[in-house]
C-alpha cells in the first residue's frame, strides 16, 4: 500500500474537522449577537490573543528566540495608527498598515542590535524595551494622553454590531496562521529549525544565522503590530496598562500550555485560556491561581503543551508527526 492511500483517511478526517470548525466559527456569532454580546466580545479578544500566541510560538518554538516584546510591538501598531489618525487624520485602513510597518522596523532595529548575541540578550533587551516604551507613553501625556488613554476611531465607524469586528479578527487569525504555516514548511522554516537546534552546526552548513533569525523576528513583530492595530480600533482606546509585562506573560503561557512548537495548538491555547479566564471571573484572584497551577503542571508533566499532543494523536499535526511522516516516506512505507 502506498503512502498516499495510507494517509487518505486521516487527510479526510483533517479536512472534515477543519470544515466543521469553520462552519461553527462562522455560525456562532449570529447566535451570540442575539443572546450575549458580552461573549461575542470575549471571542473577539480570544482571537486576538490567539494571533499573538501563535506568532510568539513561531518565534520561540520554531526559531528558538525568547522575546518579551510581543505586547510592546502590539502597542506600537495600535499607538502608531491612533496617533496618525488623531494628528494627521489618517483613516484606520491606512493607519493599521502604517502601524504594522513601524512595528516591523522597530523589530528590525532591535534584531540588528541583539540577534548576533546569545538568546538571553534578546530576552533581557525586550523586557527593558517594553518597560521603556510603557514609561515613555505614560510620560508623554500631551501626545499619547498617558494613563487617561488614547481614543481611536472605530474601525467600522458608528455601527453597534460586533459582527464586522468578529469576522475581521477571525479572518486575520486564519490568514496569519496560513501564512505562518507556509513559512514554517518552506525552506526558511527548515533553516529556522536548524538554527533552533544548533546555531553553530547550521552556520557551518552555510546557513546565514543572523539573517534568518532577523527575518523571523521582524515577521512576528509585524504580525503582532497588525493584530494590535485591529485590536486598538476595535476597543477604541489604548492605555499603557494594555502591554504591561504580566500581559506578555499571559501570551507566553497561552503558547506554552497550547504547545509552543505548534502554531495551531498555540492559537487554540490562546482561545481556550482567554475564554476560561472569563468563565472563572467569579473566582476573582483565585482564577489566576488556578491558571498558574495549570501552567506549572504543564511545564512539569507536558513539555509539549496540552493541545499539541492531542492534535498529533488525532490528526497527525505537529512537528513530531511531520518528522515521522517524512521518515516513513523516505523508507517507502
Amino acid at each position: 500500500m502506498t503512502p498516499t492511500f495510507a494517509r487518505a483517511p486521516r487527510v479526510r478526517i483533517e479536512w472534515l474537522v477543519i470544515s466543521i470548525t469553520l462552519v461553527v466559527a462562522i455560525a456562532i456569532p449570529f447566535y451570540l449577537e442575539k443572546v450575549s454580546l458580552y461573549w461575542l466580545h470575549v471571542l473577539i479578544i480570544a482571537y486576538f490573543y490567539a494571533i499573538l500566541a501563535s506568532s510568539w510560538s513561531l518565534l520561540a518554538g520554531v526559531a528558538g528566540q525568547f522575546s518579551f516584546g510581543h505586547m510592546a510591538f502590539m502597542a506600537i501598531g495600535g499607538y502608531t495608527s491612533g496617533l496618525l489618525g488623531k494628528y494627521f487624520g489618517l483613516p484606520p485602513l491606512l493607519g493599521i498598515p502604517a502601524g504594522t510597518l513601524v512595528a516591523g522596523l522597530t523589530g528590525l532595529a532591535i534584531g540588528v542590535l541583539c540577534l548576533r548575541f546569545k538568546a538571553s540578550y534578546l530576552a533581557l533587551f525586550t523586557i527593558a524595551f517594553s518597560e521603556i516604551l510603557r514609561i515613555l507613553i505614560r510620560g508623554e501625556y500631551g501626545i499619547t494622553r498617558g494613563d487617561q488613554g488614547l481614543h481611536l476611531e472605530m474601525l467600522f465607524g458608528a455601527t453597534t454590531s460586533k459582527l464586522p469586528y468578529y469576522f475581521t479578527m477571525l479572518a486575520l487569525l486564519v490568514f496569519s496562521l496560513l501564512f505562518m504555516y507556509w513559512l514554517v514548511n518552506s525552506r526558511v522554516g527548515l533553516f529556522l529549525r536548524a538554527i533552533r537546534e544548533d546555531e553553530e552546526a547550521a552556520s557551518a552548513r552555510g546557513v546565514d544565522v543572523v539573517r534568518y533569525k532577523l527575518m523571523a523576528f521582524v515577521i512576528t513583530s509585524m504580525i503582532a503590530g497588525l493584530a494590535g492595530g485591529f485590536f486598538a480600533h476595535y476597543i477604541g482606546i489604548l492605555t499603557p496598562n494594555t502591554f504591561v509585562l504580566p500581559q506578555m506573560g499571559l501570551v507566553i503561557a497561552m503558547a506554552i500550555i497550547g504547545g509552543v512548537e505548534s502554531l495551531v495548538a498555540a492559537a487554540i491555547g490562546g482561545i481556550i485560556i482567554q475564554v476560561s479566564l472569563e468563565v472563572l471571573r467569579d473566582f476573582d484572584a483565585w482564577r489566576l491561581v488556578i491558571f498558574g497551577a495549570l501552567l506549572v503542571i504543564t511545564l512539569r508533566f507536558a513539555r509539549n503543551g496540552l493541545i499539541a499532543p492531542l492534535l498529533e494523536r488525532l490528526f497527525g499535526l505537529g512537528p513530531r508527526a511531520e518528522k515521522r511522516k517524512k521518515e516513513s516516506d523516505s523508507h517507502g512505507v
